[in-house]
């Protein structure tokens, strides 16, 4: 395999910052690799996502909307033109009048621009009665009223015909938006007869509860929405892996271009991302919960957090995007720390969870410049090593990628921050609990005790050997202790071995595995008992703050090392690879240690 030869400053800057002698400062050649076999042969066409197109709109025909929506690539504008910005809803889902009202004012206060009124979460509804309260004037947010019946995923049970008679006077009561199913709609069209009033948008839905059809099947759905008379297109589809949401934004692009207006979203965990970055593509509107346990639909995000970790507001065609991969990703900081960060240096991007089953796949699926960068966790870092196009050196060698680069050119570059950030971590941990040698490394010479042998696991090892110390490896299954250990040139045990493993005191214990990780919070890798042959304990779960481990080494009187260390300084690296700019060391770190534990 050939060696491509390039530079990285940014890589030296940091290194040369967080690590002193590290690697990292002297070794900036990048190996060049084929991309994985799985990413060059996908399972279904791919779906490259560019920056929206934004040239002349053209009619709003139903043959030409089908024709356009193929399974193609978008491409970018040469120059964007001015469009509405993606309007954040809130959902108010009380069981009583005066209290859904209330809700009303709470959405606005958080900065929602509109607000849904979900009449069938009402108890004991009755319109005539309910609606002028609910819809009483002034009101401080644009309404959108809507009946979900329970075979449309809701919760009212009778017939269409009083439901159809409630969405009627909540126009004339002058909602601003009303709400009725694409399945019904040609129904309540002929008993509206052309009374809907001016300043009235009717939006016509369509949820899919089960899966995310094709470019064409979605295109024509449109199309079919289109021609009942709908100001506004909606339509929800669920995500059986997040590459379903590559069509969903090109649904998005197509219509933007022929000037329809529509809601796009794909629901669940694997959807999540489509309520975040859909005004990029042009969403007319996205939903955000009043606050956590008040959803309308899963995964659905509170609108603080649309608006305040991920800028939502903000989001535009030429906004870069990118975020941490990985299974499960729901429990990361990493959004909060990094679109924190891009907004102090005023970098237009944004950060998001992207929760991914098969890496080659999804890199494949959004492999547009516009997916600029990632993060990689848990279970990826090792395949993300076979996806890159280009590989640092240091990662090669550790085999395991926790940060990958988009090229302008399109190619991915793997590097590691976790090695840099967790060594450097372990290391001012030591020195700052007892007296070290300022000329060498604490862990020289030191037996060091690394639990797992994944990604972490990996890069842990391979730098507390490089620092001088000497590895063993523990694992869950010994078969994988035992290639690590091979490749690190030190003994391999099981988790069960090691309880009883004390062949000298002052020993380093590093957990590089998710026991402990919330919500499995009284799990732990090591009894307390035996903790008591370790002087120093890292824990690279950082969710909670304080582990099981950490606080039972600290009890033993360890000197522990949180995982939070090693996750801020990993994170300024990454920020570095991302942006080309040093990384604002101290907003980080009080981020990391306030806002994400609030």
């Amino acid at each position: 395999m050939g060696t491509r030869h390039v530079g990285s400053p940014v890589t030296d800057r940091w290194a040369h910052r967080h690590a002193g002698t590290s690697p990292f400062s002297t070794r900036t050649q990048v190996h060049h690799q084929p991309k994985a076999q799985a990413a060059a042969k996908p399972s279904s066409p791919p779906l490259p996502l560019l920056t929206n197109r934004r040239g002349g709109a053209g009619p709003h025909s139903l043959p030409a909307m089908a024709t356009a929506m193929s399974v193609s690539a978008v491409s970018p504008a040469a120059a964007a033109i001015a469009r509405p910005r993606t309007l954040v809803c809130v959902p108010a889902t009380a069981r009583a009048p005066r209290e859904m009202a209330a809700e009303l004012a709470a959405a606005a206060a958080l900065g929602a621009d509109v607000a849904e009124l979900r009449l069938d979460r009402l108890a004991g509804f009755a319109p005539r009665r309910d609606l002028p309260v609910i819809l009483a004037e002034p009101r401080p947010l644009p309404a959108l009223v809507t009946y979900r019946p329970k075979w449309e995923g809701g919760e009212y049970e009778g017939d269409d015909e009083p439901r159809f008679e409630a969405l009627m006077l909540a126009m004339e009561l002058g909602a601003e938006y009303v709400d009725i199913e694409f399945k019904v709609a040609d129904k309540f069209m002929r008993l509206l007869s052309g009374k809907k009033p001016e300043n009235c948008k009717l939006i016509v839905s369509s949820h899919n509860y089960e899966n995310t059809p094709s470019v064409e099947e979605l295109a024509n759905l449109v199309a079919q929405i289109q021609a009942t008379g709908a100001d506004i297109v909606k339509i929800a589809t669920t995500a059986t892996e997040i590459v379903d949401v590559a069509r969903m934004f090109q649904i998005l692009v197509q219509c933007q271009e022929k000037q329809v207006p529509i809601i796009g979203l794909v629901m669940n965990d694997r959807g999540f991302i489509s309520r975040v970055l859909c005004p990029k593509y042009g969403g007319y509107l996205t939903f955000g919960s009043l606050e956590k346990g008040k959803e309308s639909a899963a995964a659905q995000p509170t609108v603080a957090d649309l608006i305040n970790v991920y800028s939502i507001k903000q989001i535009g065609p030429d906004t870069r995007v990118f975020g941490i991969i990985g299974k499960p990703v729901g429990h990361s900081k990493s959004p909060i720390l990094h679109n924190e960060a891009f907004r102090s240096v005023g970098f237009n991007a944004v950060y998001v969870p992207f929760l991914v089953d098969d890496l080659a796949k999804f890199l494949n699926t959004y492999s547009s410049p516009d997916f600029a960068g990632f993060s990689c966790t848990i279970p990826h870092k090792e395949a993300a090593v076979r996806c890159c196009d280009e590989v640092d050196p240091i990662a090669r060698d550790i085999g395991a990628v926790n940060t990958m680069v988009r090229r302008s050119d399109g190619k991915l570059v793997g590097y590691n921050t976790d090695y840099v950030g967790a060594i450097s971590a372990i290391e001012d941990g030591i020195r700052a609990s007892q007296p070290t040698d300022p000329s060498t490394s604490p862990l020289a010479g030191r037996l060091f005790v690394v639990i797992g042998a994944g990604g972490a696991g990996k890069a842990l090892a391979y730098g507390a050997k490089e620092k001088g110390a000497r590895v063993v490896i523990a694992n869950r299954t010994f078969a994988r202790a035992q290639e690590l250990a091979n490749l690190i040139g030190g003994p391999a045990l099981t988790l069960a071995d090691l309880e009883n493993y004390h062949p000298e005191e002052g020993m380093i214990l590093a957990n590089t595995t998710a026991i402990g990780m919330h919500p499995n919070v009284n799990e732990t890798p090591l009894s307390k008992q035996a903790l008591k042959s370790y002087a120093v304990v890292f824990d690279a779960v950082y969710t909670p703050k304080e582990t099981r481990l950490l606080r039972e080494a600290a009890e033993c009187g360890a000197t522990v090392v949180s995982g939070l260390e090693m996750f801020i300084r990993q994170a300024m690296g990454q920020f570095e690879h991302f942006t080309g700019m040093p990384a604002p060391d101290r907003l980080m770190r009080d981020i990391v240690l306030t806002k994400t534990y609030e």
